[in-house]
């Protein structure tokens, strides 16, 4: 699967060096000092799971230098969220899927109101993951999580497709049965926390 990990910090780093290790083709959208660490030396990951080096490491900062793209995973900060949504729109083809791993609640409105809605897919994750260093991303708590599903929830062709995706790189993963259930579920349990 030809997959592109926007946003390159703890939560983009982690999942997008597990799917490079499966044998996915895997694009890094990073910035500054830490994108040339990693097109230098390649994205390090150190985790509890194993340690594994994408090297060398596909990593540009611009999507535009990315085609026929099967998944984008979205994990920057949310107040780029929507800029990143807008540059995203530009490399979309008929099968691109889109997933926002980030916290809060109305992420896919956000991404749907930029972008056609038939690419959008609900989602979220659970990592404790940073940026190390330059280059280094450091898993160091909680097993890594993936929960997705399509906005209708139905379980079609192509979120079981990237179920066996996620699975196929050692990915924890549920496919959802309510994924605004599970959204929300997090929101309350993230905010209750902080």
């Amino acid at each position: 699967m030809n997959i592109v990990i926007y946003g390159t910090g703890g939560v983009g780093g982690y999942f997008g060096a597990r799917m490079a290790q499966a044998g996915n083709t895997v694009t890094f959208i990073a910035r500054g000092k830490h994108l040339e660490a990693i097109q230098q030396k390649g994205l390090q990951l150190k985790s509890l799971k194993g340690d594994y080096l994408v090297f060398p490491a596909n990593a540009t900062s611009n999507i535009l230098e990315v085609s026929d793209i099967d998944l984008i995973l979205v994990s920057v900060k949310t107040w780029q969220l929507e800029a990143a949504t807008k540059e995203i729109k530009k490399v979309l083809n008929e099968k691109t899927m889109v997933i926002s791993l980030l916290n809060g609640v109305n992420n896919t409105e956000v991404l749907s109101a930029v972008i056609d809605k038939k690419h959008v897919l609900g989602g979220l994750c659970k990592v404790v993951s940073k940026i190390e260093d330059y280059g280094i991303i450091n898993h160091f708590s909680f097993e890594p999580t993936i929960v997705f599903g399509e906005l209708n929830n139905v379980k079609t062709e192509r979120a079981l497709l990237l179920e066996k995706v996620f699975l196929n790189a050692g990915i924890t993963t549920k496919l959802a049965e309510n994924i605004q259930t599970e959204i929300w579920s997090k929101f309350l349990l993230v905010s209750f926390v902080s």
